[in-house]
């Protein structure tokens, strides 16, 4: 008796799994009445017929068929098989490379060249049918793309979907896609960006931290300015395969302004896409003619936007250096009128307000002092902690000796086991707990003397104005620089993380514009070229 194999599959969520149960009753009477031993059996669910590469039950069955473990493989209908005459040809081939026969329940063909052609039209006619699906599939879901309506697949990230199928706005969410447009026109890197992101708890769409090409996407997407775009993925080529990257023509493209709920403006929206083609122009480098080192930290007191570096130089005049409101920098208008600050005078405030008030010998005792009020307040929260967790713990031994003495007095119930897995199971999560908070307490007082050790690294890139190192832990050391109309105001924020403690204390430094420049106008050469 010649050993067969037998494959089923059904296409779709409207077709039951019932369907290839009925497929293999009739194989296995088809089987036992010719003489066949059906000895394995493959079965694709919910799956198309004109890919086969999705289909992992059929590739696993082409495989075993390499490895002669049957001679005829029987579906119910050869369109089970496959919709697409290629893929039917080119795995039909390899059947038959392998002695392998392919029969057909409901089509019973031999070798006879009239069953060749009503083979080919058999296939053909199936074919034809998945096409035509998908043409009528494609016209509902474009007729839903007029409407503005959500059509399968993740929402893009600060997008849900309600009962209706619009788009609503996931206000956390879009929280995140807000800030990576700011910090992106500010002149972060993506690296700094994701790090920030994390930092902050934000996650992407599918829960998970944030990562350079998870930015990418985001900044691309034009649908957070409003517009609702369908149907602009290239189609798929010959071979099933998308090219993430090509694009339809615009005609075939749904694009219907004010169709999705606004999350950035398209000002906003226009200056990312200006900002990434020109570091595409010069592709790693991104190198600025100068270097600004509060990039990412000031900010206009009158909009709450990020100031941006600006250079600029009329004709036969010298070279002017700022940083400016990015909204009005976008926008020409007088939307936000605040003036923008000599990058050399702010930035020098900000260096020696460093000095004068961190990095120096008075401050010291203050700080301490500060450091170890926050180390108090850290481990005031760290014992309320454990004592909820002893607490519960406490009642899980409780639990858990009830149920052994029920077990001891004859009282056996699979409950009692369910019951007890799951209290062993919260027991070890809580002691975990526990180890973690230990391990982040810090049982002594900070000195002045770790103060100063720390302080003492930094201070002398301060005092020799070394730039790059400057750059790296100002963003440590500084909260925020507030641009307002009438003055500055600069927010340091001291955090000894190297001391393994997340105590911080705050320093704030006021100026007015006028008393700024007046400070700094005599100090600093205009540059010309």
């Amino acid at each position: 008796m010649a050993k067969a194999a037998f494959y089923g599959r059904f296409s779709s969520n409207n077709q039951r799994e019932e369907s290839i149960d009925a497929q293999l009753r009739a194989a296995q009477e088809f089987a036992n009445k010719n003489g066949y031993e059906i000895v394995v059996h493959y079965a694709d669910k919910a799956k198309s017929g004109t890919n086969s590469s999705k289909r992992v039950e059929f590739l696993k069955m082409i495989k075993d068929a390499e490895r002669g473990l049957f001679q005829v493989v029987i579906v119910h209908k050869l369109d089970r098989f496959s919709r697409d005459k290629y893929d039917s040809a080119l795995y039909k081939r390899k059947l038959k490379q392998c002695g392998v026969k392919l029969i057909s329940v409901t089509e019973q063909l031999d070798d006879s060249p009239e069953s060749v052609i009503l083979e080919s039209v058999i296939e053909g006619m199936a074919e034809y049918y998945s096409k035509n699906l998908a043409r009528e599939t494609m016209k509902g879901l474009l007729e839903n793309g007029y409407k503005c309506l959500h059509n399968g697949g993740k929402p893009p990230l600060g997008y849900d979907v309600n009962q209706e199928k619009k788009y609503i706005i996931n206000e956390r969410e879009a929280e995140s896609v807000r800030l990576i447009f700011d910090m992106y026109n500010s002149g972060y890197t993506q690296s700094q960006m994701v790090n920030e992101l994390n930092e902050r708890g934000y996650k992407t769409k599918l829960g998970s931290s944030f990562r350079s090409n998870s930015i990418q996407s985001i900044l691309s997407n034009e649908k957070y300015t409003g517009v609702y775009i369908y149907n602009r993925s290239a189609k798929r080529d010959a071979f099933g395969k998308r090219n993430s990257h090509a694009s339809k023509d615009e005609s075939e493209i749904v694009k219907i302004q004010g169709g999705m709920p606004q999350i950035i403006s398209r000002e906003v929206f226009e200056q990312a896409q200006a900002v990434m083609n020109s570091r595409r122009k010069s592709p790693g480098t991104n190198k600025a003619k100068e270097n600004y080192l509060l990039s990412g930290l000031i900010k206009c007191g009158c909009c709450g936007r990020h100031y941006q570096g600006n250079r600029r130089r009329g004709k036969n005049k010298p070279m002017y250096v700022s940083y400016r409101c990015s909204y009005r920098r976008v926008t020409s208008s007088k939307i936000c009128d605040n003036k923008e600050i000599r990058k050399e005078y702010i930035e020098e405030y900000v260096l020696s307000e460093l000095e004068r008030k961190i990095f120096n010998d008075d401050s010291i005792k203050y700080l301490v002092e500060g450091i170890n009020k926050n180390l108090q307040k850290k481990n005031k929260v760290n014992d309320e902690k454990k004592e909820v967790i002893a607490k519960e713990l406490k009642e899980i031994d409780i639990q858990i000796g009830n149920i052994v003495t029920a077990i001891a007095s004859g009282f056996i119930q699979e409950e009692f086991k369910v019951k007890m897995d799951e209290l062993k199971e919260r027991k070890a999560e809580l002691e975990f707990k526990q180890a973690q908070i230990k391990s982040s307490e810090i049982e002594q007082r900070i000195t002045e003397e770790d103060v100063r050790k720390l302080l003492n690294n930094f201070s002398g890139y301060v005092i020799t104005r070394n730039i790059p190192e400057c750059k790296k832990f100002i963003q440590s050391f500084v909260k925020s620089v507030s641009i307002y109309p009438g003055h500055i105001e600069v927010v340091f924020n001291v955090s000894f993380s190297l001391l393994k403690t997340t105590g911080k204390i705050e320093v704030i430094s006021k100026i007015k514009r006028y008393d700024l420049y007046e400070r700094y106008s005599n100090s600093f050469h205009v540059r010309v070229g």
